[in-house]
């Protein structure tokens, strides 16, 4: 199997049509999506149908869940606050009633799914250093679990002697009595200073997993948000990657 994974596209169109004409070219069998289609951007109903199209299974990020009043506003930053009260007054019923379907997780006999970590799911916290990772670890019942949330894509990799490792390699074989727990990065905000858009593709035959990056035109999605009244500081980030 060949699992198409990714996170975070924050309503950038462009990102998102990048990424999903480089999965045209690897083959996946299917997609999962960790959350976070809305927020940010502007071109939320267009990356909302398209994830919904593309992907069989999609978590619950927080700004999904903020957008249709099930998660806090009180946790996002003020130009956070502001995309989200610009996507709110946008969203039609269909797409509130999709985004309140999101579960927290999902699992199957390859993989977990969360966007933010395994324990308090519901909470959205950042998975950010070993301790942290741990906790998911311990919770984990197949090898391998992607996340998203941070917009930094990593690999935290625990032993067969509970020793947990974070390299800077971005690909990885998954080996026996070892669990990875990988960050796909994001689509469509990336922090890492690398501002191509994120994705993940997890081959479960070959037992590899690489997180990989594209090109598209941020500059143009950087335009959209100025011209829809969003905070500019969310659209020069994106040329930057931070």
């Amino acid at each position: 199997m060949r699992y198409g994974i990714f996170s975070d596209i924050h309503s950038n169109l462009e990102a998102l049509e990048a990424v999903i004409k480089a999965y045209g070219r690897e083959g996946i069998d299917t997609y999962f999506c960790g959350g976070d289609i809305v927020g940010y951007g502007s071109d939320l109903h267009e990356c909302i149908e398209k994830t919904g199209q593309i992907a069989s299974v999609i978590v619950a990020g927080n700004h999904d869940w903020a957008a249709v009043d099930q998660f806090s506003s009180d946790y996002f930053n003020s130009f956070a606050r502001q995309a989200l009260l610009w996507t709110k007054e946008r969203l039609n019923p269909r797409e509130k009633s999709f985004l309140e379907s999101l579960k927290f997780v999902y699992e199957n006999e390859d993989l977990t799914l969360v966007h933010g970590t395994l324990d308090n799911p519901q909470d959205f916290d950042y998975m950010l250093d070993s301790l942290t990772a741990e906790e998911t670890f311990k919770l984990m019942q197949a090898a391998v679990c992607f996340v998203g949330h941070s917009h930094v894509p990593g690999i935290f990799i625990r032993d067969k002697h509970s020793q947990i490792h974070y390299p800077e390699e971005l690909s990885v074989e998954v080996r026996p009595k070892h669990s990875y727990i990988v960050n796909v990065g994001s689509v469509g905000q990336p922090r890492d200073g690398d501002p191509r858009a994120a994705y993940c593709v997890y081959d479960t035959a070959k037992r590899q997993i690489q997180v990989k990056r594209v090109e598209y035109d941020a500059e143009a999605a950087r335009e959209k948000i100025i011209r829809a009244g969003l905070p500019e500081y969310l659209g020069n980030r994106l040329l930057a990657g931070k």
